[in-house]
């Protein structure tokens, strides 16, 4: 097991990554001291993992309140979030009882939002199931949930007390939520750690494989980036817009198509060629290197061309964006590999360029 810590003063918090963790009450009982948590789970992960956890509780004393929600990023709105509010009620759960978060993003996001504003606030503790959400959205506080108009545009930041990732549940993961996991991956080495895209190029096929020490390694290493940004920038000033690359095209992409039909990782991945593509355009990145990103995340199995939306629509959903400041969408882009900015000055004829070449017509 490997132990990082997101240093952020008093909040500071551990993130521990490892195999067979869910079994380690020694993790999480610092954390239940009053022996009661509510475990948010949903119905795809509660069969897998809410019973292994529930002995793991049960045999060191602790309640369990379990929240079973339906599955899916359709589901991660105000009516499923008030299902974790009545089962809170209903159980008459007080300030000091943890939230805990069994799931991939969607359940890490809504039970942090839950926690955030239940009782104006009460503990939260992630374990994330899902690559994607061991490697991004269980790290550094972001919560939330969707509205018809725009992803992720109510939440708050709400840091959790500790994050478990364990490895182990990967084995249980589909390939294609495995491959959405891995685009997120990629974005670390994308926008500061040149060494590590490097690292990737040479072992997309043992993390494809679900080699355990090459997941273990990505786990750890983008955890790290995260880690750091995160301690930087907690609040999204400056720096820790760049773990955004790709998501102002994609969060686009996955509001016009409907929520749920592209994975978030999916459509950061074809978000991501557009930012590599504009990128280009702008004289920033080469041609070079433009195709060396496409070809890695073709590699990981994931898409390269993004829905046929039409360049209107696309225009209107990422005017919807939370980086947009002044009404000038913010976008971020890149230098080179290893190396993102962040910048409003982008030539609309060339945004449609990147718009049109890498969209699918229909």
């Amino acid at each position: 097991m490997q132990t990082l810590t997101v240093g952020l003063a008093e909040r500071s918090y551990p993130i521990y990554i490892g195999s067979d963790l869910l079994g380690c009450a020694e993790l999480l009982l610092p954390h239940l001291p009053h022996k009661r948590a509510a475990v948010v789970t949903n119905t795809t992960v509660a069969p897998l993992y809410l019973d292994p956890l529930r002995a793991t509780l049960q045999a060191h004393g602790v309640n369990m309140i379990p929240i079973i929600l339906p599955d899916g990023e359709q589901h991660k709105n105000a009516e499923t979030l008030g299902l974790i509010y009545d089962a809170l009620l209903s159980h008459r759960c007080e300030r000091n009882t943890p939230l805990i978060a069994l799931g991939g993003g969607v359940i890490g996001d809504m039970t942090g939002y839950a926690a955030a504003t239940y009782l104006r606030g009460v503990p939260f503790i992630q374990i994330p199931t899902t690559l994607l959400a061991q490697v991004d959205s269980s790290v550094g506080g972001k919560t939330g949930i969707n509205h018809p108009l725009g992803k992720n545009m109510i939440g708050a930041f709400y840091q959790p007390q500790v994050v478990l990732a364990d490895i182990t549940t990967l084995n249980t993961l589909s390939d294609q939520e495995l491959r959405a996991g891995i685009a997120e991956v990629i974005k670390y080495g994308l926008i500061r750690d040149l060494s590590f895209f490097e690292w990737l190029e040479q072992n997309m096929e043992k993390l494809l494989a679900r080699d355990a020490d090459a997941l273990q390694y990505a786990i750890t290493r983008s955890c790290q980036n995260k880690a750091e940004v995160v301690a930087a920038d907690e609040r999204e000033n400056g720096e820790r817009a760049l773990l955004n690359l790709g998501h102002t095209f994609g969060h686009a992409i996955e509001t016009g198509m409907g929520y749920g039909a592209w994975l978030h990782g999916e459509a950061v991945a074809a978000g991501t060629i557009m930012a590599a593509d504009l990128s280009c355009r702008l004289g920033w990145l080469s041609k070079e290197d433009t195709d060396r990103i496409r070809g890695l995340f073709e590699r990981a199995g994931l898409p390269v061309i993004a829905p046929a939306l039409g360049v209107e629509k696309y225009l209107q959903l990422m005017g919807l964006d939370k980086k947009v400041v002044g009404g000038k969408i913010r976008f971020v882009l890149l230098k080179s590999i290893g190396c993102a900015v962040i910048s409003g000055d982008v030539q609309p004829e060339l945004l449609r360029q990147t718009l049109v070449a890498n969209s699918a017509h229909g």
